[in-house]
């Protein structure tokens, strides 16, 4: 996972409410070996509609999803974090996010940035009326910025979290942060137990 600090780029205003996981990735997409490709299915059956805002030519190569409430509710597929990531977000904006999917883009570098409903609905208006609008997402400072609307708001991350995306780790990277006490504990274990030598 690589260091995430700042997300500045522009965004996709996704105004719909309550959009689950297979929404996001529907299921028959889960059935891929690797772990790669999922970009083509990331809100495929929704896409079949030419003027679905992600098929818009004024949102080409934006770095930040902005998502009506309650994004990422139901199951608790990661491939939904790796569909959003692999067609190039960095970060996901909404007023509410589904737990396990929170938890999901935290341990896989999506910064997830929970906005109240007055300023999510202010980012998506703005942006559709004009899709160049800059966003920055700090997640050293917590903020949100939109300077030319002059906006401005703080975002709840904690700290464990924050600590993560600032130091690139992952769940193995951050295990391997003990890999002394790992070895030291390896070499005490008797002999007849199973090795993993």
């Amino acid at each position: 996972m690589d260091a995430v600090h700042i997300v500045t780029g522009t965004a996709v205003p996704l105004d719909r409410s309550d959009v689950d996981t297979d929404q996001i990735i529907p299921s028959d997409w889960l059935k891929q070996v690797s772990r790669t490709g999922f970009e083509k299915g990331l809100f495929s059956e929704w896409r079949d509609d030419r003027a679905f805002v992600l098929n818009r030519e004024e949102h080409a190569g934006a770095t930040i999803l902005l998502a009506g409430s309650n994004f990422g509710t139901g199951s608790s597929r990661e491939h939904a974090v790796w569909a959003i990531q692999q067609y190039g977000f960095q970060a996901v904006v909404s007023p509410r996010f589904g737990d396990i999917f929170r938890n999901n883009a935290a341990k896989n570098g999506l910064v997830p940035v929970v906005v109240s409903a007055e300023v999510s609905e202010h980012l998506m208006r703005a942006v559709e009326a004009d899709p160049t609008l800059e966003i920055t997402i700090d997640v050293e400072r917590r903020t949100l910025e939109a300077p030319a609307i002059g906006l401005t708001a703080e975002f709840p991350l904690d700290d464990s979290v924050r600590h993560r995306f600032l130091e690139g780790l992952d769940d193995i990277a951050i295990t391997l942060r003990r890999a002394d006490v790992i070895d030291a504990y390896e070499d005490t274990r008797p002999t007849w137990l199973p090795s993993t030598a």
